[in-house]
């Protein structure tokens, strides 16, 4: 699903340094990244799912170097193959938590918001327990709330890559042990792979493997 070879990344010259030398994820594995905060757990997921691009090396998702796509391609890709959990939700105050959930439709020509997926949207939110808050706007809505929308937003599209940052943070430990149990199903379902940064090492059991990141930083950083 994912391979990495010999990636390097930088925030301005004297910043923040990160190198991959290999990195690679199965279809269908469950993986946890951990580490201090500032050890680039966020740039890699960003850099996998295109959002920022190497110095040098390749990045490969689902069969296409994504690192070597265009800006409009990567935007595409992206919305139609992996699903994000941001730690910050990026969700869209203008927007219903509903809207929020089909924006994947909304700037991919290539997704089509039919009933089918309409209904997904419906189902996943129930399972979310934010069935009755989806004409909401963010602002009405808690920060679990928020964090639930944004999660049923990645996992409409029926991704093959599930990338998550701190997915269950704002959430206490029986919504954070459903979450996690939705997360899993519906990768299984869909036979996706899952890469989730987290800093509770409770759930550190539930995943298959777990990626300490310190390794992969070099240099200062925040």
């Amino acid at each position: 699903m994912v391979r990495i070879e010999d990636l390097t990344f930088g925030y301005g010259a004297d910043g923040f340094r990160l190198r991959v030398p290999e990195f690679s994820l199965e279809d269908g594995a469950r993986v946890a990244v951990v580490g201090p905060s500032g050890s680039g757990k966020t740039t890699l997921l960003n850099l996998i799912a295109g959002i920022l691009t190497p110095e040098t090396g390749r990045i490969d998702v689902a069969g296409s170097e994504i690192s070597r796509l265009s800006d409009a391609a990567r935007r595409r890709f992206r919305a139609s193959q992996i699903g994000f959990v941001f730690q910050d939700f990026a969700l869209l105050e203008y927007l219903s938590a509903r809207q929020n959930i089909y924006y994947p439709y909304r700037i991919t020509p290539a997704l089509t918001l039919d009933v089918e997926a309409r209904d997904r949207a419906e189902a996943l939110a129930a399972a979310c327990g934010i069935g009755d808050k989806l004409d909401r706007h963010p602002s009405a809505l808690s920060q679990g709330e928020q964090q639930r929308v944004a999660i049923c937003r990645a996992l409409v599209t029926q991704p093959k890559l599930i990338l998550s940052d701190e997915a269950t943070g704002n959430l206490d430990p029986e919504s954070k042990a459903r979450i996690l149990d939705l997360l899993f199903d519906r990768a299984a379902e869909a036979g996706a792979a899952v890469l989730a940064v987290t800093h509770d090492h409770e759930l550190l059991p539930r995943f298959e493997r777990v990626l300490d990141f310190a390794q992969f930083r070099e240099g200062a950083g925040s």
